[in-house]
């Protein structure tokens, strides 16, 4: 994005340098919208979007610390904004400046500025801007609906560094996470970014395929194997030669089941059914699950030979509850697309609507979220969405817990309480929260705990 097409905010209390700002970059940009009271930037933020961000370091504010610009700082990225924030600053103010790069700041000016000086940072920092929206939305897949790995939080920057080394190379990878946090999004990631990316990408759903049907659509079979073989068919691995091999669910398979598949791992040959011709094949491997590694490592339910084969890397999705200001990014990238599928003005969330979004449980991770902006871009009567625009699906995961027979053991009355309380609001962590008697924090240390 070029400077001329940018749109920008700014924030300081001196009408002066508000105008003169104004005036310098109303040929010079898209537009400029510029604000004295920096207590009115989450309703100006939740009305529009802004790719730069000017905004003073002190305030006459009821803050009143020394630091205000840290502050406001911090609060522009709690409210989920994407722009590039560039401090202004007193010469006596350098030293807090300073430290707002540490704290995100994409730059910062000090007064009184020379014009093509501002101009110039600007660009710099809007190119900086884009060059980190590219980097963090590298990893993408084909599809219209969820596009796009989204996220900056340390989490899932941890993921996309960990998936720059390890998609160019052959190694298995296992994929673990709950339902909904975009597994298979990786495993296309992986392939897309790998050596084989012009090769097939085959995805099988091992957890869905019937006993009877396990090695046929694995290994293939020859006409007349069986009742319904009335022709040659290849099997899965075979289609992915040369490529990778997606199985996921991987976690719900049987334990003979895995002896066959292990067997054709180590010899990476498949025999069709029907036949005893061995056919070598070539694929890289890539597993995923939603069963706990704990799970796995049972060998009542998975066999430790078959975990070690497929588990060469391992990367563990986080649940959407765990990725902090990374749920207002994809609220917004589902919004975009949604808005535009269904021939919509390009929705923007009011303060009750990121509220909202922020405090939900999410058992449902990103899919949930995903439906459920769809579903407020479809009725929202304006372009405006608000709290009320978006609802959430009762959980179900825990509705059960009542028919469960009761265990005393503490820690397990405490966690099915939690998550009862949770389920009787709706996934809404604050009241939850209230009612339990705790704090936010406390509710979130406590769920940490038992990895719910």
């Amino acid at each position: 994005m070029v400077l001329k097409n940018a749109s920008i905010l700014v924030i300081d209390d001196d009408t002066d340098v508000l105008t003169a700002v104004r005036l310098l970059l109303k040929t010079e940009t898209a537009g400029v919208i510029t604000e004295k009271n920096p207590e009115n930037i989450r309703s100006i933020l939740a009305k529009q979007s802004f790719d730069i961000i000017l905004l003073d370091m002190n305030f006459n504010s009821s803050i009143n610390t020394g630091n205000e610009g840290l502050f406001w700082l911090k609060k522009i990225k709690e409210f989920g904004s994407e722009a590039a924030v560039i401090m202004i600053t007193a010469y006596g103010d350098i030293d807090l400046a300073v430290r707002s790069l540490k704290e995100g700041a994409a730059d910062f000016i000090v007064k009184p500025w020379h014009n093509e000086k501002l101009i110039s940072t600007m660009r710099e920092a809007l190119k900086r801007r884009e060059n980190k929206i590219a980097t963090s939305h590298s990893f993408s897949s084909d599809s219209i609906i969820g596009s796009e790995l989204i996220g900056d939080s340390d989490v899932m920057r941890d993921i996309f560094y960990k998936l720059e080394k390890i998609a160019p190379t052959d190694a298995n990878i296992l994929i673990l996470g709950e339902n909904g946090t975009g597994k298979d999004l990786i495993a296309k990631a992986i392939h897309q970014h790998s050596l084989r990316a012009d090769r097939p990408f085959v995805k099988v759903d091992v957890g869905a395929l019937t006993e009877s049907l396990f090695e046929s659509e694995l290994f293939g079979h020859k006409k007349g194997s069986f009742t319904d073989a009335r022709e040659d068919r290849m099997g899965r691995f075979e289609m992915a030669d040369g490529g990778t091999l997606f199985l996921d669910e991987i976690g719900n398979i049987l334990l003979h089941q895995q002896v066959k598949l292990l067997s054709v791992l180590q010899g990476r040959q498949v025999t069709r059914l029907g036949t005893n011709q061995s056919v070598p094949v070539d694929i890289r491997l890539i597993c995923a699950t939603n069963m706990p590694m704990s799970e796995l490592a049972n060998e009542s339910r998975f066999r430790k030979d078959l975990v070690y084969r497929i588990n060469t890397v391992e990367i563990v999705m986080p649940p959407l509850r765990k990725r902090g200001e990374d749920i207002i990014l994809l609220a917004k990238h589902f919004a975009r697309i949604y808005a535009g599928k269904y021939l919509k003005t390009f929705h923007q969330f009011d303060e009750s609507a990121i509220e909202k979004l922020k405090d939900y449980y999410y058992p449902g991770n990103v899919r949930e979220l995903q439906y459920a902006i769809e579903r407020a871009i479809i009725m929202a009567e304006t372009d405006l969405l608000k709290a009320n625009d978006i609802i959430f699906s009762p959980i179900e995961s825990v509705k059960e817990l009542d028919d469960k027979p009761k265990e005393l053991k503490l820690s397990t009355i405490e966690k099915n309480t939690i998550l009862q309380v949770i389920e009787k609001y709706n996934g809404n962590i604050t009241k939850a929260a209230k009612e339990l008697g705790i704090t936010r924090t406390a509710l979130y240390r406590r769920l940490s705990k038992y990895d719910i």
